[in-house]
Formats: structure tokens, C-alpha cells, sequence
């Protein structure tokens, strides 16, 4: 039974409001265009603090710390996931800079800021500023898909989020660990034998399970109904045992686990890097509703002129001061610099950590060690609102996004799929055709339209084409199994409703039709590729033509019976599912051949041209 207002939630009532208040957050950020990190903090506060319909402590009780940590495990887990080799490419330089230079040098410049801008005591700066190394993956993913950035300089901010953010907390680790001898707690040696044998053992645990899941994962000793349960178990189980051994190790064991996995080459690799990319969006948003709705109004009241002080010390000097000074001498264009430098926002991990080591220091007779959560949270607020509504205009500004439009990859040469990217580029709408044999390329090459040479699937297509570059996509080989092959794998990356397919021959006879789950959407009036190639030959065109309220949609289907719709452009963006094109939109069509002029008789030159130029 869920209580009243007044003696709180049931823990599964509780449970369920942080499910439906954090994805109904993100689903309304996309839906209104809108950093989705910032609802979810605006979300949480109104649940928690401001209504009182939820407070973690109370209606979850004890194991609320422990389901954050266990998210953020996950959270890193994902992330390391992401970090394959071969997608560092050019910015492998800057990555190593940002870890090795970086980190040491933001855990300076935020311990100073912490000195002198919020005016806490050395012990408390010292930690905390060691938590600041951390950019935060739980906000950057998001802002690097609304921002839409180049390649070279998403790929720095987003490794050097998920690479620091086990070595921020390691470094609160190795502080605390400093402050405790310092008050007599422990020894020097061994609190430093502690945290090297901590360190060690997280990174070789972390390598184990990772080759342990490889192996295992590659040999098929494990089912393929058993993997992602089994990655799961072995996940929690290699965060527990090194957590054990020193507090936040975890951190670093899951995040080499990741690396690990994703650097095997495994067959089944993107399955279970979707799985973790679906459980993180939700432990994201749950993690986000359940801080931000522990917040205490109270004690936030507590800070002072010194906290803005603070905040705009980080933003403007510690983290750019860091960035810069560690990228100095590398090959990156000053404008990456400038953007990676003034790019720092924090997220969970910096307030569950925080929180953590405010409470120990505490304990062990600092002060000021409470302030650092309130510090944290403020700090989390202030950047994520800062950079989610900032990051993309900066990045246009800077002439670093991937483009101002997004484009469309068609996969296939041909006459026809020449033609289309001929007639979209003159919309000014950017446009690629790929396709494994150069001769078919021959025709986009010929009417200067970009090509990529290869299989779309091939790992050269993943780091030569910036997928993030391109909107829709459009499978019109000659081969029905590859354009379905094709749509089923990339649907994931760009959205099912963005993906389409010329129709298959034979789709509607029963041995032929597949299950919705495979292929795209289709397009074209559902002509197949065989259609469509033989209306080229025949000398059809492509036509782009405007709809107005003079001449509506029904007047230009009664003057082109035969044409095929193929797409709509509208407000700078282009569409493959046209229904009722609405007035001001263009119809992109393939049509028959006009007319030649005076061709028949009775018909004057002007009748005929007219005619002929209707479309």
C-alpha cells in the first residue's frame, strides 16, 4: 500500500515515480529541443524539495546510496564500452594529453579554486578537487547528440569524460587517504601501500573480467540468451569484490572492464553495447531524479557569494587553464582547443562521490567536509544548465559541428540514386552516396556529388563517415537482402523512422514477407529498385517542385498522373514518408520525360513549353 502525502511512498511506489518522472523528463526535453540533463534536475527538485512527493531517504531508505553506486558502475561500464581503439585515430595525441596532463593539472586548478573561491580549508579542497578531474559521460553523451560536433573534438570531450572519471575518483581516494595521515588516522606507508594495492588490483580485476567475458563470450561457452545476464552478474560481482578492497576502486575496475570488452572484436558486440545504452538512459535519469530530489533546501541556504565565486573560477579559469596547458604543443587546431577547453560539465558521478567523501571527512574531524555535496550539486546544476544551452550555438560558432543541416547517406549507385542526390544537394541539403563498387559510384561522382567507397558496415565506413553528420538513411541497392541487412543494423544509430528501403520483389507473397522488426521504411510509392532503374533508362527525371495554395498538391497529381513521389522538402529539412505535402513545401518526384516541344499537332511552341515546364 503506498502511504499519504505525509508519511511517503512504499519503496516500489517510489521506485516507479523516479522511472516515469526521469524518461518522462527526457522525452519532453526531446520533444521541446531542450537539454534533457536539465529537466531532469528541474524534475527532481520539484518532486523532492519543492512538493515533498518524494525524498529518497525515507521512502527508499539505506540502500539509496548503494543503487546510486551500482547505477554509476553501470553508467562507467557503458562508457568504457564505447572506447574502441580505433576511434581515436587523430585525437589519440589530445586524449593522452587530457589524461595524463590533464587530470594532475584540473585536480590543481580546482583545488586552488576550491581554496580561494569557495574558501574551504586544504583538506576538503584537496579531495574534492581530485573528484573535479571528472567531466561527467552521464551529461556529455547527451550534449555531444544535441550538439551534433566534429568528430575530432567529440571524441576528445567524450573520452576524456569516461577516462577521468574513475581517475577523478581514484584521486579523491588517494587525498583522503593523505588528509587521514595527516590527522593521525593511519601511517604514510600505509595508506599509500593501500592505495597502490587498491589501484592495481581494480585495474587487473577489471582486465580479467574483461578477458574472461571475451573469451568465454567468443568460444560460445556462453548461450546467446545467457551473455547480456551473464555480463550483467560479472559486472556487479568484479564492482563488488574491488570495492571491497578499497572504496570507489569499483570505479576503475568497471570502466577497464569495458575497454576491454570493446576492444575484443566481438561478434556480438553491439548487441550488448545497445542493452548497456538502453539501462543507462534509464539508470541516468533515475540517478538525476533521486539526487536532485535529496537535495536539502537548507542546506544550501548555508552557502554564500563564495559558491558563485567558486563555480565561475571552475568554468572560466580551472578547467580551461587545465585544458590548455595540457594540449600545448599538440597538432589541434586552436578552435578545438578553445571548445574542449570551455566545455567541463559534471554530472552523477561528481555528486555521489562528493557526497561519499563529504561525509568521511566529517568523521574524521573536517569541518567543512559537509559543504562539499551542496558544492557539488550547485556545481552540477550550474554547468549542465550552462553548457546544455550553450555547447551547440558555441561549437556553430566555433565552425565545429558536423553540419548545420542534417544530411542523407544513400547506400547504393545508380541512375536513380544519382539522380535524387543531384536533386537533394541542389536543396542544399548535404548528401553522400556509398556503395562497395567504384563503377557504381561513377554517376555521383560524375554530377559531383560525394561518394564513400566501401561496405556502409565495413569498420572503415565507422571511421571514415561521421554517422552523426547525416539524418536519414536510404538502402536502394540491387540487393534486397543487403538494403534489409543495411536498415536493420543502422536503424539503432539513426532512428527507425529515418530509415528506408526501395521495396523488396515479391515482398507481399507470403515466402517473401519478413517481420516488421527487418528492413526500413518504405518510400517511393513502394516501387522496387528493378521499377525505378528501368523509369531511369527510360529517360524519367528527377523534378523538384513547389506547392503553393494556387497550385495545391491535387492540381499537380492531375498534371503528372505517372509521377512518383519521392521525398518533401520543407523548412530546410527533407522527409521520404510524404502524405499530403502542405503549401510552401517542395515535391522532389521522378516523372516521365516532357513532352518535346510542338511535338504534336495543333500544339503551338508556347503551349508545348508551357506544358512541358508546368512540373
Amino acid at each position: 500500500m503506498a502511504g499519504t502525502p505525509a508519511e511517503g511512498l512504499d519503496p516500489v511506489s517510489a521506485i516507479a515515480l523516479v522511472g516515469a518522472v526521469g524518461i518522462g523528463a527526457q522525452w519532453l526535453a526531446w520533444r521541446l529541443r531542450v537539454p534533457g540533463i536539465v529537466l531532469m534536475l528541474l524534475a527532481g527538485v520539484l518532486v523532492g524539495p519543492v512538493f515533498g512527493l518524494l525524498d529518497p531517504q525515507r521512502d527508499i531508505g539505506p540502500i539509496t546510496d548503494s543503487v546510486i553506486s551500482i547505477a554509476v558502475a553501470v553508467i562507467l561500464f557503458e562508457g568504457g564500452l564505447t572506447l574502441n581503439f580505433h576511434t581515436l585515430k587523430d585525437a589519440a595525441k589530445g586524449v593522452r594529453r587530457l589524461v595524463i596532463l590533464g587530470a594532475p593539472l584540473g585536480w590543481l586548478t580546482s583545488t586552488l579554486a576550491l581554496r580561494y573561491g569557495a574558501g574551504l580549508s586544504w583538506e576538503a579542497a584537496t579531495v574534492f578537487g581530485g573528484i573535479m578531474i571528472v567531466t561527467g559521460p552521464t551529461v556529455i553523451a547527451p550534449l555531444l547528440r544535441q550538439a551534433r560536433l566534429q568528430r575530432r573534438p567529440a571524441t576528445l570531450l567524450q573520452w576524456e569524460a569516461i577516462v577521468n572519471d574513475p581517475i577523478g575518483a581514484l584521486a579523491a581516494v588517494f587525498a583522503f587517504g593523505i588528509v587521514m595521515v595527516l590527522n593521525d588516522s593511519e601511517s604514510l606507508g600505509h595508506g599509500l601501500w593501500h592505495f597502490i594495492y587498491g589501484t592495481v588490483f581494480a585495474g587487473l580485476a577489471g582486465f580479467a573480467a574483461g578477458w574472461l567475458v571475451s573469451y568465454s563470450f567468443r568460444r560460445g561457452r556462453v548461450p546467446e540468451f545467457m551473455k547480456v545476464p551473464a555480463l550483467v552478474a560479472i559486472l556487479l560481482a568484479v564492482f563488488a569484490v574491488t570495492d571491497l578492497v578499497m572504496h570507489e576502486s569499483g570505479l576503475l575496475a568497471v570502466t577497464v572492464m569495458g575497454v576491454v570488452i570493446a576492444n575484443a572484436n566481438l561478434p556480438s558486440y553491439e548487441e550488448l553495447r545497445r542493452f548497456k545504452e538502453h539501462a543507462t538512459i534509464l539508470l541516468v535519469s533515475g540517478v538525476f531524479i533521486l539526487l536532485a530530489a535529496d537535495l536539502d533546501f537548507s542546506t544550501l541556504a548555508g552557502l554564500d557569494w563564495r559558491t558563485a565565486a567558486f563555480v565561475a573560477a571552475t568554468v572560466l579559469l580551472a578547467r580551461p587553464a587545465a585544458v590548455l596547458l595540457a594540449l600545448l604543443g599538440t597538432n589541434l587546431p586552436w578552435k578545438e582547443r578553445i571548445l574542449v577547453a570551455f566545455t567541463g560539465p559534471r554530472g552523477v558521478v561528481l555528486v555521489a562521490v562528493a557526497g561519499l567523501f563529504g561525509v568521511r571527512l566529517v568523521d574524521i574531524g573536517v569541518a567543512d567536509g559537509a559543504l562539499l555535496g551542496p558544492l557539488a550539486f550547485v556545481l552540477v546544476s550550474a554547468t549542465v544548465v550552462l553548457h546544455g544551452f550553450t555547447l551547440a550555438p558555441f561549437a556553430r560558432f566555433l565552425g565545429l559541428t558536423a553540419s548545420g543541416t542534417p544530411g542523407v547517406l544513400i547506400v547504393g549507385g545508380s541512375r536513380f540514386s544519382a539522380g535524387l542526390a543531384e536533386e537533394i544537394a541542389a536543396a542544399e541539403i548535404p548528401v553522400r552516396v556509398a556503395d562497395g563498387n567504384l563503377y557504381h559510384l561513377r554517376r555521383a561522382r560524375e554530377v559531383g556529388v560525394p561518394v564513400f567507397y566501401g561496405d556502409i558496415l565495413s569498420e572503415s565506413a565507422e571511421q571514415q563517415l561521421h554517422l552523426v553528420e547525416y539524418g536519414t538513411l536510404l538502402t536502394v541497392t540491387d540487393n534486397d537482402a543487403y538494403n534489409t541487412l543495411v536498415a536493420t543494423d543502422l536503424a539503432p544509430e539513426f532512428g527507425r523512422d529515418r530509415v528506408f528501403q526501395v521495396a523488396r520483389y515479391k515482398a507481399d507473397a507470403p515466402r517473401h514477407a519478413l517481420p516488421s522488426t527487418l528492413g526500413g521504411r518504405g518510400f517511393a510509392q513502394g516501387l522496387t529498385y528493378g521499377d525505378l532503374e528501368r523509369q531511369m533508362i527510360a529517360g524519367w527525371e528527377f523534378r523538384t517542385t513547389r506547392i503553393t495554395e494556387e497550385f495545391p498538391f491535387a492540381a499537380w497529381q492531375e498534371m503528372h498522373p505517372d509521377a512518383v513521389v519521392v521525398a518533401l522538402l520543407e523548412k530546410g529539412e527533407i522527409a521520404f514518408h510524404v502524405k499530403e505535402p502542405p503549401s510552401g513545401s517542395r515535391l522532389i518526384a521522378l516523372a516521365p520525360p516532357r513532352p518535346k516541344v510542338a511535338a504534336a499537332k495543333g500544339t503551338t511552341t508556347e503551349e508545348a513549353t508551357a506544358a512541358g515546364q508546368a512540373g
